[in-house]
């Protein structure tokens, strides 16, 4: 099999752009993931955010999840576990509003730490939904704009230790689902492994790497481009050592923002119009999403096609 999409993003600034859009257009048609180097996220701050966050795991969660664990009799379970997940998380929400000053637990220090790496998480994000655009032929601005709604888009963050596991085979650190929203950028452990994507009806291991940013498509993304671009199954596999850390960031459109397949990209491949996907509120998918996550995405457009003709068009400029 192929190695796993890695990008050198300072390639962008050079002769090499060419061959770098190609790369990144590959590993979006046929992997849904790539991973980033020099993405231009200082290395001290992300040091600084692995470092924080693994100290804030131990002080104020490690003891939690213990208590979960025993309280659930989990270590010794004689089946699979198929309705939890082997991961002790909170959540921080950036926009369109904060809340990173209203979770509990937090040392002053570490908001303030996690507010900026989120700034420079975001800045990314459009950086990135650009370069689709362009490897779309969609106007620049096109999926940002497509997210916006009437609010701007939801950014938040998911905050995630995978403990050691006694059982790994039968309790899954995160089951396997594609991501409901747009495009999510993961800091992962670069120690400890367990990240997988489904390719060609295998799983395959997305490799930790110091430093790097691993970018993933969501259910958007592949709605707006029609099935050109596609989210991917991903799970993460529990480890009987070491705890694994992974901040997961999600660029997602705005409650109110329509989704639909860009009558751009449409107009390029008339065979598409027949399949084309559903146009729909970010919102009621989300609502579905949170039922069915663990579930096929397919029913979910299905789904969304039902209710399609109540949908008008909203605010999305066309490109």
């Amino acid at each position: 099999m192929a190695n796993f999409p890695l990008i050198n993003m300072e390639n962008l600034n050079g002769a090499e752009r060419e061959v770098t859009m190609e790369k990144i257009k590959d590993a979006c048609e046929n992997w849904g993931f790539f991973e980033l180097v020099n993405h231009g996220i200082p290395i001290e701050l992300l040091d600084k955010v692995e470092k924080m966050t693994k100290d804030h795991y131990k002080k104020c969660m490690e003891q939690r999840f213990k208590e979960m664990v025993a309280a659930k009799a989990l270590e010794g379970v004689k089946a699979e576990v198929t309705d939890m997940d082997w991961e002790s998380t909170f959540f921080l929400r950036h926009l369109p509003a904060s809340n990173v000053f209203d979770v509990p637990d937090l040392e002053n220090e570490y908001r303030e730490l996690m507010k900026d790496f989120a700034g420079k998480l975001e800045k990314l994000a459009e950086e990135l939904l650009d370069l689709l655009c362009e490897n779309l032929g969609l106007e620049k601005g096109y999926l940002k704009k497509a997210f916006y709604g009437s609010k701007g888009p939801n950014f938040g963050t998911k905050v995630s230790n995978y403990p050691p596991c006694p059982k790994p085979d039968l309790i899954k650190g995160l089951r396997a689902h594609t991501d409901a929203g747009g495009i999510i950028l993961l800091f992962q452990d670069d120690k400890v492994s367990g990240l997988q994507l489904l390719k060609d009806g295998e799983w395959v291991d997305v490799p930790p790497m110091r430093h790097s940013i691993v970018i993933n498509l969501g259910d958007q993304i592949e709605v707006i481009t029609n099935g050109k671009y596609k989210s991917v199954l991903h799970r993460v596999i529990a480890q009987t050592d070491g705890t694994r850390m992974s901040i997961a960031s999600f660029y997602n459109p705005g409650n109110d923002a329509v989704i639909y397949p860009a009558p751009t990209l449409l107009e390029k491949e008339p065979s598409a119009k027949e399949q084309s996907y559903p146009k729909f509120v970010f919102d009621d998918y989300m609502k579905l999403y949170a039922g069915l996550k663990f579930q096929a995405k397919e029913p979910r457009f299905e789904a969304m096609k039902a209710v399609e003709a109540n949908v008008s068009l909203g605010p999305v400029a066309t490109a």
